[in-house]
């Protein structure tokens, strides 16, 4: 028999009924799982921190949750969390050990709880008004190829050609244990500073923005960077994650024994760039926002307009040494 895959964005089933990942009934209300996982909240304190919503309201680490079966947490969740945990409180060395599709799977689940949470409360608000609840056809096609590949997690799923995603690990040269974590769930990019590492995930761009950024990554190529350099790398990515101008598709092909997804050709019928024009401007603001921990003002970045502020690059675009990057007091 052809594998089955669960597919709630056909008719926005976001009910705490029935499993996130499977789509199978549960038999009680106790069948859930924290989007963020329990290690991660103790190991920095998070459980009653606040985390702030699309519509600008406030929840915490701890209340955002996922309804999950006992047969899919035993298979699939738990296994995934012990081995990221244990690389992840190890440091960078075990990070860049983990393949590229247990970092997706863990990432993308993360990612994917919250937009489960966003989903909720928006058909919540707009059943209180009395109004449909409408999500644009370009981000159900986006986020239901988002939950289908998740479930690489409890199905055999092989992906063929480019991996859709793009996904790096930094080293970070800090005397402190920072958490810095952020995602844009439109375009499915996800950051992540803690430890001695930062990891970077555009979720569905079948690698382009590791394209995009080429140059920097091959000049990097393992070297540490200081907090505030992994930040600047983190904003060009969100940066250019937003100018990519495709959505991408995807040849899904269940079978008896694996489900093939393989990435189909991004330029299709168009002959134009897949990014946009890069305005410093925009991109100005975007680094401001990363760079807030310093108070480093819009102004500051942008004193030379067609050169933006970098604590990455020198002029002649050569990597700044973490240890010479010297920021305002």
């Amino acid at each position: 028999m052809v594998l089955q895959l669960y597919k709630p964005f056909e008719n926005l089933t976001f009910s705490k009924q029935f499993c996130f990942l499977s789509g199978k009934k549960l038999q009680s209300p106790e069948e859930e799982i924290t989007v963020f996982p329990p290690w991660l909240m103790q190991e920095y304190d998070l459980r009653d921190k606040p985390f702030k919503l699309l519509d600008e309201s406030m929840s915490t680490y701890s209340d955002m949750k996922l309804p999950c079966s006992g047969e899919i947490y035993e298979l699939a969740i738990e296994p995934l969390e012990k081995e990221i945990q244990t690389a992840f409180l190890s440091g960078y060395d075990a990070v860049k050990q983990i393949p590229e599709l247990r970092l997706f799977q863990w990432i993308a689940k993360m990612v994917y709880g919250i937009l489960f949470n966003e989903i909720r409360i928006g058909m919540m608000q707009q059943k209180a008004r009395n109004e449909e609840f409408v999500l644009s056809q370009s981000l159900i096609h986006k986020f239901s190829n988002l939950h289908l590949m998740l479930q690489s997690l409890n199905q055999p799923v092989i992906f063929e050609g480019n991996n859709p995603w793009s996904i790096r690990v930094f080293k970070l040269e800090s005397s402190k244990d920072l958490f810095n974590y952020r995602d844009e769930i439109n375009t499915l990019t996800f950051s992540l500073g803690m430890k001695d590492f930062g990891i970077i995930a555009c979720l569905q761009d079948n690698g382009t923005n590791a394209v995009y950024h080429k140059d920097i990554l091959s000049k990097l190529n393992g070297k540490a960077v200081h907090p505030a350099q992994l930040e600047e790398i983190f904003a060009r990515f969100f940066y250019s994650n937003y100018l990519f101008n495709r959505l991408p598709e995807y040849t899904v092909m269940p079978t008896e024994d694996a489900v093939y997804i393989e990435a189909m050709p991004l330029r299709g019928m168009s002959n134009k760039p897949l990014f946009d024009f890069w305005q410093n401007k925009t991109y100005a603001q975007v680094l401001e926002n990363f760079w807030k921990p310093w108070g480093i003002l819009l102004f500051e970045i942008l004193k030379d307009p067609e050169n933006p502020l970098s604590y990455l690059l020198t002029k002649n675009l050569e990597i700044i040494s973490a240890k010479s990057v010297d920021l305002p007091s």
